[in-house]
């Protein structure tokens, strides 16, 4: 018998076993005990892949992902531009329709039909139907079902990251960075500790409870809807709609109408992934109506939860309209972050990262850096740094050819639409007016896309609390540099707004870092980095809750804390020794009572045992409750 086997063996030998014995038997068996140990391990692999495994499914690949897709080109673009151009007219005149176009290029797209009332409520009605069959599901089928959605998109990223590029005008690099990797993320928490947050959970009991067990059960809601912003198609979509499945329920994704075309794709292969996974593919429903519409969705009592990610003014509507079957609602809100640089801070080491944080996704991130804090002695340093890289930023389509045949290497992409543009260039020039410097700052005329929506790249300092620019949400590629005198004054101002989604502070003492961050009025902070809490960047870190205080919204998605929001915690309580240790009424305390006072004597004396200070008021307590039984 090989050496190692021996040593694996030799606990199994009988104690009286010698240095002499003869090994032969076992020498003879272990070739059929290591066979049928093969065997099981082989039958074990086997049942784990047919359970757990990816399962391939199929896609179609939309053609406006093409690079060299060509198309009508609108001038004005907007979501009802078919009324204005006769080419893009649909058939049916007398319902509303959705025009997708291309932000960076204003190419058409597609005009696609908006939903109506009655169309909502048969898709929230397809989803409950669904959810009946789905919330009977084991954890092992739903993890199958996200881990075929990972597999699929690592496989198809590029594709994805162009369709997100194509709707919403974004670069390779910010799709990359915030849809692919965010997304990412997400679902290989839910694969690893989904389960975990979702399973009974024991809770402790206490002397009077001793004799029974507590647990709280984390059941599905049933039908719930996520209300999501176009700034990531994919990441706003899957993200609601996998954390949603997994604990359970239905779901009715409602995406802007300004990335319908891309919303209605990535949902698709959601869909098609479930029914790959032997699922009822109508569990998962997508919406895209007008505001007037939507009602249909927050005032249905079949949704029994919302999640929203959008503006306080959209935001506080959706609460409202929430209120009318009592509907708990999650918002995430607008944000204007503020990034605290201390004093002594290297600036040319995080110049990067605030850079990234300023200008990703043009701006249009809800937890971008919107304000730059730095002390009055590295204020000049720091506009000198931005100020030698913001002019170089290049803008345009990663999807479209130059006239020169190639396509052009640009760090930002466009703008959504055209609609903020006047209210941007409005908090610019005030600023501008009260002694503020300004570089960029305007509309951008671009020399090959000139029916895109761009906005320069833009550089704003020093600007004061008081401005509108340093209060307002700009959602735009604009850095605002404030400038403090004391740490005290650095807080002051991070706190001086309505907003308190995310922030980040930066510095050499990671000490001092730490005290500033727990003073800061937000819901998520970076020490030395930026937005590092939205992705679980290494395996043994638990995803974290994503949410704000203040006019940012309340309550929170991803974590565990997100999961559990989509959920019923029931709490069920049972006897430990069923049979034999049972809840039983005293005499003393039966109806109808026999006498007021000593049933008084032997609640007040149950307390004084239970909970009395020190034992020997509770030993006082249980021989003044022992006594009071017996009367």
């Amino acid at each position: 018998m090989p050496s190692l086997l021996r040593v694996i063996l030799h606990p199994l030998l009988p104690s009286h076993v010698g240095q002499n014995y003869d090994h032969s038997g076992i020498d003879a068996v272990y070739p059929l005990t290591l066979f049928f140990a093969t065997g099981i391990w082989l039958v074990y692999q086997r049942y784990q892949r047919m359970h757990n495994s990816p399962v391939p499914f199929e896609h179609q690949v939309p053609s406006p992902a093409d690079p060299g897709w060509v198309s009508t080109p609108i001038e004005n673009a907007n979501l009802e531009s078919h009324l204005e151009h006769e080419g893009l007219r649909p058939p049916i005149q007398d319902r509303r329709y959705i025009t997708s176009f291309d932000p960076a290029t204003s190419l058409h797209i597609g005009t696609f039909l908006a939903d109506d009332e009655e169309d909502i409520r048969k898709k929230i009605q397809k989803a409950a139907a669904a959810q009946k069959k789905w919330k009977h599901t084991t954890f092992t089928q739903r993890r199958r079902v996200v881990r075929s959605l990972l597999k699929w998109l690592v496989d198809n990223q590029e594709l994805c990251a162009r369709v997100a590029c194509r709707d919403s005008g974004k670069t390779l690099i910010d799709a990359a960075l915030g849809e692919i990797l965010t997304t990412c993320s997400k679902m290989e928490w839910l694969i690893n500790y989904g389960e975990r947050w979702l399973r009974p959970e024991d809770r402790s009991t206490n002397l009077m409870l001793s004799y029974k067990k507590c647990q709280v059960h984390y059941e599905p809601l049933g039908v719930v809807a996520a209300i999501v912003s176009w700034n990531y198609p994919l990441h706003n979509a899957w993200s609601p709609i996998l954390a949603s499945i997994f604990a359970g329920n239905g779901v009715v994704l409602k995406c802007s109408e300004s990335v319908m075309w891309s919303s209605t794709w990535f949902v698709s292969i959601i869909t098609e992934c479930l029914k790959a996974c032997g699922h009822d593919e109508n569990l998962v429903q997508i919406v895209c109506c007008y505001p007037e519409q939507a009602d249909a969705l927050t005032k249905s009592p079949m949704i029994k939860h919302i999640t929203f990610i959008g503006s306080e003014t959209v935001g506080r509507k959706i609460a409202q309209a929430a209120t009318e079957n009592l509907i708990p609602v999650t918002l995430e809100l607008g944000g204007k972050d503020p990034a605290v640089i201390l004093p002594g801070t290297d600036l040319n080491k995080w110049i990067s990262i605030w850079m990234r944080g300023v200008f990703q996704n043009m701006g249009q991130n809800c937890i971008g850096i919107e304000r730059l804090i730095v002390h009055s002695e590295q204020y000049d340093d720091l506009y000198n740094l931005m100020l030698d890289r913001i002019p170089k930023l290049r803008t345009g389509s990663v999807l479209a050819q130059t006239p020169e045949g190639y396509v052009r290497t640009i760090e930002c992409g466009s703008m959504i639409s055209g609609n903020r543009f006047k209210d941007l260039v409005d908090m610019i020039q005030d600023a501008e007016e009260n002694g503020a410097n300004i570089i960029g700052g305007e509309q951008q005329q671009h020399e090959y896309f000139e029916n895109g929506y761009y906005f320069t790249p833009s550089l704003v300092g020093p600007v004061d609390p008081d401005m509108a620019i340093a209060k307002e949400e700009l959602f735009a590629p604009i850095a605002v540099l404030m400038q403090y005198e004391t740490i005290e004054e650095a807080i002051e101002i991070a706190n001086g707004t309505k907003y308190g989604l995310g922030a980040s502070v930066f510095g050499p003492d990671q000490d001092l870092c730490l005290d500033v961050a727990k003073q800061l009025e937000c819901g998520m902070v970076s020490v030395n980095d930026f937005g590092v809490f939205y992705v679980r960047v290494f395996f043994w870190l638990q995803d974290l809750p994503f949410g704000g205080i203040k006019k940012s919204g309340y309550g929170r998605f991803g974590g565990p804390e997100g999961l559990r929001s989509l959920t019923n915690p029931k709490a069920i309580v049972v006897d430990r020794f069923p049979g034999l240790i049972q809840t039983s009424i005293p005499k003393v305390l039966d109806y109808p009572l026999r006498s007021l006072y000593n049933s008084w004597d032997f609640l007040s004396n149950l307390v004084l045992f239970l909970y009395g200070d020190g034992w020997r008021n509770r030993l006082r307590g249980l021989v003044a409750l022992s006594r009071a039984a017996n009367k």
